[in-house]
């Protein structure tokens, strides 16, 4: 009889497979105001939006992280508020065998949140409906490119008060 092995059989002394299991996926919290409702819907409806979108991660026990998503859409005729929609929709990973620091943070910073747009979006869409109001659908969300962004900002006053202190010097 011959031994299998699966490809995800650990090897004595090989390092650990990395992986990023999604666990979990939740509402957290969800919103909905129409501060001049009745009269909102007697109105043209030619909206303008603005969506703002954040990420909080929180370390639990085990490689366990908790990814989650606050979006905001603000919905205004002219001066007046249609609308605010905002939900938090958490989702739950295992993330474990990224020795590199950088791409575990790149795997949580942009993947993860990737992972839990969608049902942000769904949820968004939903609360916009029940409410009374057309069919909203958030378009996709590049959150790679919004994470490497992030960190090339993040390097500019870094690498200026390095340049800055070797100048002095």
């Amino acid at each position: 009889m011959t031994e299998e092995t699966t490809p995800n059989a650990a090897t004595p002394g090989a390092a650990p497979a990395r992986q990023v299991l999604l666990q979990k996926i939740y509402l957290k919290d969800a919103s909905l105001e129409v501060p001049l409702a009745p009269d909102v819907f007697t109105r043209q409806w030619q909206p303008q939006l603005d969506v703002q979108v954040n990420t909080e991660l929180k370390t639990l026990p085990q490689d366990h992280y908790q990814l989650m998503l606050s979006v905001t859409v603000t919905a205004k005729l002219g001066e007046d508020v249609a609308f605010l929609a905002e939900v938090h929709q958490a989702g739950i990973f295992v993330v474990r065998g990224f020795d590199n620091a950088v791409e575990k943070h790149a795997v949580l910073g942009a993947f993860c949140p990737g992972q839990v747009f969608p049902f942000a979006r769904d949820s968004i869409a939903d609360l916009v409906q029940r409410g009374g109001f057309p069919q909203l659908l958030l378009q996709p969300i590049n959150f790679e490119a919004l994470y490497l962004e992030h960190q090339q900002k993040a390097a500019r006053p870094q690498a200026e008060a390095h340049g800055a202190a070797a100048a002095t010097h």
